[in-house]
């Protein structure tokens, strides 16, 4: 049996579509992918929620600024180097439930916070999951949408 070769498909536009009467290849009235008109065979590339125009042609939407999200460690981020005071709850432990550590942020993450205590250089690695709140004594860096000013920035 011999390998049949490919015939691309072929789409009956009818009489219901004006303008769209063929000109490609095979029985008359019918259109070949591709031939719409001189539009090119691969249709352009769009994005979910891209807006359309009346003639299907994708619309560029405006730019937005770019912002991260008001999550504590994206806050803590805008503030390396900064000294906090972290309050820390301790369910269940028989020594300590609460605990305050002071230290200069290093890092954050996700789901962990690390600070230097400066009096003694150690490095001290503060899960997120045991966090209640920080204190600080001085202006913080804070981008987030809806927010004017910077107030880490002097403004």
């Amino acid at each position: 049996m011999m390998p049949q070769p490919f015939r691309p498909a072929t789409y009956n536009m009818g009489n219901g579509y004006p303008g769209l009467s063929g000109g490609g290849q095979g029985m008359p009235g019918s259109m070949t992918m591709g031939s719409m008109g001189g539009m090119g065979s691969v249709p352009p590339q769009v994005t979910s929620g891209s807006p359309m125009g009346p003639m299907g042609t994708v619309m560029q939407a405006p730019q937005q600024p770019q912002f991260e999200q008001s999550y504590i460690e994206n806050i803590l981020r805008l503030n390396l180097g900064k000294t906090g005071t972290f309050y820390m709850t301790y369910e269940n432990n028989s020594q300590w439930n609460a605990k305050v550590f002071t230290g200069v942020i290093e890092a954050a993450g996700r789901d962990h916070i690390i600070i230097s205590e400066r009096s003694t250089g150690q490095r001290i690695v503060l899960l997120t999951l045991n966090l209640d709140y920080i204190t600080f004594n001085e202006p913080l860096i804070y981008q987030y949408p809806g927010v004017i000013g910077n107030p880490g920035q002097g403004r």
